[in-house]
């Protein structure tokens, strides 16, 4: 392999000693994502704004902001793309709460670098008779290919209501400048999603059905192959055990693809699209791939990630340039992980992100040509990574035998022993899951000298269907016994002292903080429910996720066919045994769990003579709070809640003993690239 001699790194940021305050970690990040332009003489990144991001471009050069564009009616900017040298698209989303994911509001936009030639796209409602063109009704476009070598035109993905359950969907053909499009090709069936080969040609279609031959919510998929022809034939529909499903097109000729069972983590690998043959180039025993590394061309895929506990890279084309250069930057950033976030159309200029557990996310821009990588901006440059806490993964055993992974973060500066302790379960349940990563939650509470453990309990994402399978019918019995189990190992290792542990959760996490103590009475001694669900049938009449047929299958899966079954698993029918002080906190408009649920949460304690403490009602806010100065407020409250119950008493410091137990990168030895001394 090629040798690479030198990395320069320049990085002008000095830092305060100071403990940092409540808003350096829960206020707005500095971006949220960068992409450079084709030619590379541009940077566009999202900015969050509490309820609104907006997307900012500036010069590569000196990054001086040249437009930032803004949707109207407190819409934000959602996924962005470069489409020629001089010409972004962008679609606009809701946002709904920092735990839950925005909503997308189908419409699109262009605008050229400098702002000028701004064009709705596509949009709702009614226009004059010159944009009647633009308008759609109840379709929905995402982005397939932007093609920016073309600069005129981008292929989107259409789905459009067909039947009374599905959706169909189209390729089109659409004009950056005018709007107007042309429809290509069209999916076998409902409920599909396209991926084009590397003629730009729709050639599979991932299709779905949520329910399973008796109606029950169980999603499923199978794969179809468009032939020369035009016409569809189905390639894998789980007969054999196995679903497919496509990544895109392999340089190699064939298809990048990933191979299921349905039950453990699915393996990543090319499928020979005309055999059938599927060649698996990674699949971990435990854990899901979470992401794939390209190479700066955007078609070769050179690493994947999984992440059991701490994040493994594992090189899959290390004969490609970028695998070499991928694994050098691993060495020169050693714990962290690193991406090629975008790049320019020849590959000669790279924007690198770098993260870490203390490390909220960097981004420089490597020059293939001068050998050199130079620092573009820091996530949260108010904190200084070297006084910020080491998260530890752990692993454990459950009660009845599982293995189970997660994550302890353990204050700098303090001897990791007898230390008050936050468990703090993830929402969900089934898909999210908690990562080795910079948490801003659990790098505030460690900075005021507590322990934060996170467990990834069963049907947590990440560790296979069958995993994720287990937590229907389970969550007031298994997962709680995985979260309790997950707190006695922590108390056993002798990390935290048993007299001083409470329970803190948003969302699924807010239903596991008052759920876990009456499964558990005496282990915790305070318990905090953000944004939480605590009576099924308002979660069943109210909550967005009654409003669909899928919805409903879902809940009734998770939570029992009746309203008898659903009430066993609730928070609110064990009022009489959640007898430790207790604070909730909700968002006035959250539609995921709604405030009904804390409302009546809190009336259900207070009649079994246990009043919370604090129950924060948020004007204006949903699943989760996005205004700094609500933010601020509400973990002030919380760390005056836990200070009360658990305070900080005599931990000594010691130094930063503690490991992180890294990213590692899985790769033949490349040489080592000097850093320049920082600061």
């Amino acid at each position: 392999m090629r040798s690479i001699a030198f990395l320069a790194i320049l990085l002008p940021i000095t830092v305060s000693a100071q403990v940092p305050s409540i808003e350096d970690f829960v206020g707005r990040a500095a971006y949220s994502g960068a992409r450079i332009s084709p030619n590379g003489d541009y940077l566009a990144m999202t900015v969050d704004r509490g309820e609104q991001d907006v997307l900012v471009v500036m010069r590569t050069a000196d990054l001086k902001v040249l437009k930032v564009n803004q949707v109207p009616d407190q819409k934000s900017v959602g996924a962005f793309y470069w489409v020629g040298p001089e010409r972004l698209m962008f679609t606009s989303v809701r946002k709904v709460g920092t735990f839950a994911q925005p909503f997308g509001t189908g419409e699109w936009y262009a605008v050229n670098a400098d702002g000028s030639q701004a064009r709705p796209l596509i949009f709702y409602g009614t226009r004059d008779v010159t944009q009647r063109s633009k308008t759609v009704g109840n379709e929905r476009f995402s982005m397939l290919d932007p093609l920016p070598e073309d600069g005129s035109k981008v292929l989107m993905e259409v789905n459009y209501p067909r039947t009374a359950t599905g959706a169909g969907t189209e390729l089109v053909s659409l004009d950056t400048n005018t709007g107007r499009r042309k429809t290509l090709a069209r999916a076998p069936r409902e409920n599909c999603s396209l991926t084009l080969d590397a003629a730009k040609e729709a050639r599979f279609a991932l299709c779905f059905d949520a329910a399973d031959e008796q109606g029950n919510y169980d999603p499923s998929s199978e794969l179809w192959k468009r032939g020369a022809d035009g016409k569809w034939a189905k390639l894998s529909d789980n007969s054999d055990g196995f679903e497919l499903s496509v990544v895109g097109p392999s340089p190699s000729g064939g298809v990048y693809a990933n191979r299921s069972d349905r039950k453990a983590p699915e393996a990543f690998g090319v499928l020979d699209p005309d055999s059938g043959a599927f060649k698996v180039l990674h699949q971990d025993p435990v854990a899901e791939i979470s992401r794939l590394i390209y190479a700066s061309d955007r078609k070769t895929v050179i690493a994947a990630v999984t992440e059991a506990g701490a994040p493994q890279v594992t090189l899959v084309d290390d004969s490609h340039p970028d695998a070499e250069l991928y694994a050098s930057l691993g060495a020169a950033f050693p714990g962290q992980m690193i991406d090629f976030g975008s790049a320019t159309s020849d590959g000669q200029q790279i924007v690198v992100s770098v993260y870490s557990d203390r490390n909220p996310g960097e981004l420089y821009l490597y020059d293939r040509k001068a050998g050199k990588a130079r620092f573009l901006m820091a996530s949260r440059a108010q904190l200084d990574t070297k006084t910020l806490a080491r998260v530890k993964p752990i692993r454990l055993q459950s009660r009845d035998g599982l293995t189970l992974y997660g994550y302890l973060t353990l204050p700098h500066g303090r001897d990791p022993k007898q230390l008050p302790l936050i468990v703090n379960p993830h929402g969900g349940p089934m898909g999210p899951r908690d990562n080795w990563g910079f948490n801003p939650e659990a790098q505030m509470f460690a900075s005021r000298g507590y322990a934060v453990l996170q467990v990834n309990f069963r049907g947590s994402g990440g560790y296979g269907k069958a995993f994720q399978d287990m937590a229907y019918g389970q969550w007031r019995t298994g997962i709680m016994a995985d979260i309790i189990d997950a707190t006695k190992y922590v108390i056993e290792q002798g990390y935290a002292d048993p007299a001083r542990v409470c329970i803190y959760g948003g969302s699924f996490g807010g239903y596991s903080a008052l759920m876990a103590p009456a499964e558990a009475p005496g282990m915790f001694a305070c318990a905090f429910g953000y944004v939480g669900a605590y009576d099924a049938e308002i979660q069943m009449t109210l909550s967005d996720t009654s409003e669909s047929e899928d919805g409903l299958r879902y809940l009734r899966r998770a939570l029992g066919e009746t309203k008898e079954e659903r009430a066993s698993v609730m928070p609110i029918s064990y009022a009489d045994k959640i007898t430790l002080p207790v604070a909730m906190a909700a968002g006035a408009r959250d539609p995921r769990c709604p405030p009904e649920n804390t409302e009546v949460m809190a009336k259900a304690l207070e009649k079994a003579g246990n009043k919370p403490e604090h129950v924060i009602i948020q004007s204006g806010e949903m699943h989760g709070f996005y205004d700094v100065k609500n933010r601020v407020n509400l973990y002030t409250t919380m760390l005056g809640f836990f200070d009360r119950h658990i305070g900080r008493k005599g931990d000594v410091k010691v130094g930063d003993p503690v490991e992180s137990g890294g990213a590692v990168v899985v790769a033949q030895a490349v040489p080592d690239l000097a850093l320049e001394e920082r600061g």
